[in-house]
């Protein structure tokens, strides 16, 4: 199977991390990929934020009820979506999610885990407080990231014919 393939289909979150600092290169790395994401128009509406210093983690972990991860993370990626570049906001925040795609994708192929924490949105008010950001960015994602203190969770997913027609809804294949 193509590596492309199998990095999809075996990429797991991951929620625990060891204290291992992930180096300059790989972070880089990991924001190339997300910049690479395919967006509307090519108007790349993202916007990361790289958080190493543990006080500021230690005041994002009190965001969310996931708190635990962000400090055991050597590594948050906040990503958002810059609403001064949007055009369509459906097709912008896809393309944000194309974008933490890749960065997790790439955080597989580096030997790193990483998860994507969604809870956290619901104070992104106090998120973009602590990291200063302005009123133009809009919070999407959280992505913990780190070497892996724990193997990936067992996945299931639905049969695909469970979710897939063919030519219009209700027809199966």
């Amino acid at each position: 199977m193509p590596d492309t393939i199998d990095t999809i289909l075996s990429r797991r979150s991951i929620r625990k991390f060891t204290d291992y600092p992930v180096d300059d290169q790989s972070i880089r790395t990991i924001l190339e990929t997300g910049r690479w994401a395919p967006s509307g128009l090519n108007n790349q509406p993202w916007k990361f934020i790289v958080i190493k210093d543990r006080s500021t983690m230690e005041e994002l972990a009190t965001c969310t009820h996931y708190g635990d991860i962000i400090k055991s993370s050597p590594l948050l990626i906040a990503v958002y979506l810059d609403t001064t570049t949007m055009y369509n906001r459906t097709k912008d925040i896809q393309a944000i999610g194309a974008s933490v795609q890749n960065m997790l994708l790439a955080c597989c192929d580096l030997g790193l885990g990483a998860v994507w924490l969604g809870e956290i949105l619901n104070n992104g008010n106090k998120v973009n407080l602590i990291l200063n950001c302005p009123d133009t960015l809009e919070l999407m994602a959280v992505l913990a990231i780190g070497r892996p203190a724990e193997n990936g969770r067992q996945s299931t997913r639905k049969n695909l014919e469970e979710i897939t027609y063919y030519e219009s809804y209700g027809k199966q294949a």
